[in-house]
């Protein structure tokens, strides 16, 4: 199958992303964050875990676009869902257009019936973009915070649980707890390999701050969290509690007790993404966290 390329203005180039540009993807994204953030929160383990998604073929499914000294200044890539980012300084030049497009058109060749994208409400310029060309709203996203410069009270677990850290050989049983929690609202389950890649083989895992529940010597809940670099601030990954011990309070007892680990670290915050899919909001808000950002998920009907 023949590679597709994206129409770019003059002055750029593209090609293919390859492992070796890990660290020039992550500091485009960190950049593209801290123009809408104020501040950068993604991890160099993020983006090579998105190279390594299952399924995803680097040479026909991402795109890296180089000015003419060869530095990045936007990438993009299409597997299921879709990420475009173009580096501040090159925005309004047709690099984003090239790229949406270049996005569905590998979608469309690759056989997907829909392309998804998740843009953050306050860039009111790729939100006009994606609604210019066809894309609705689907789900929306919030990133949560919760200020640790109190400690956090942490209550008593319920009656038969007990909680302690992440450990090594728990990953196996992790994994089958979030597939299971999440088979509510994900559209499908990941393979093992595909979700440690995004969690416990991360470099940025926090084992120590990760918490785990159990009752009866089975895993009933995960707070998975990541020690990001250089955000001075923690983040929970995953939060999954089994069905049958919901409405017990396990969700928020690990919670409290990864944020209190995150405050015994010496960090500042800690955050969290959710979506409305997941009916979580209200428990993040509960436990002290709030609002400080959302985004929409946008999604395209690429049809017949």
């Amino acid at each position: 199958m023949t590679s597709l390329v994206p129409d770019l203005p003059p002055g750029y180039r593209s090609r293919p992303a390859t492992v070796d540009d890990v660290p020039a993807i992550h500091a485009l994204v960190v950049e593209c964050e801290r123009e809408v953030y104020g501040r950068g929160r993604s991890d160099v383990g993020a983006v090579a875990a998105d190279l390594a998604r299952p399924g995803l073929v680097a040479e026909s499914d991402t795109v890296l676009v180089l000015d003419q000294g060869g530095r990045v200044v936007a990438r993009a890539w299409v597997d299921r869902r879709s990420e475009v980012d173009v580096r501040p300084g090159h925005r309004g030049r047709g690099l984003g257009a090239a790229l949406l497009g270049w996005t569905v058109a590998r979608a469309r060749q690759a056989g997907v019936d829909r392309v998804v994208q998740t843009v953050p409400d306050a860039d009111t310029a790729a939100v006009a973009l994606l609604r210019a060309n066809g894309y609705e709203s689907l789900v929306t996203a919030w990133l949560l915070e919760v200020d640790l410069s109190v400690e956090p009270s942490v209550p008593e677990p319920p009656v038969g649980v007990t909680v302690r850290c992440f450990q090594a050989g728990d990953e196996v049983a992790a994994h089958l707890l979030v597939q299971d929690a999440f088979d509510e609202w994900q559209e499908r389950r990941q393979s093992y390999e595909e979700w440690a890649a995004h969690t416990v083989e991360r470099p940025a895992f926090a084992p120590g701050r990760s918490a785990l529940a159990f009752a009866g010597g089975q895993l009933v809940g995960a707070a998975l969290a990541l020690d990001v670099p250089g955000t001075g601030e923690g983040y929970v990954e995953q939060v999954a509690v089994r069905h049958d011990h919901r409405g017990r309070g396990i969700a928020r007892l690990l919670l409290r007790h990864t944020f209190r680990a995150f405050r015994h670290a010496g960090l500042d915050a800690c955050t969290l993404w959710t979506h409305s899919d997941t009916g979580a909001l209200d428990l993040y808000l509960r436990v002290g966290m709030t609002v400080r950002h959302s985004s929409t998920v946008f999604r395209k009907e690429l049809g017949a």
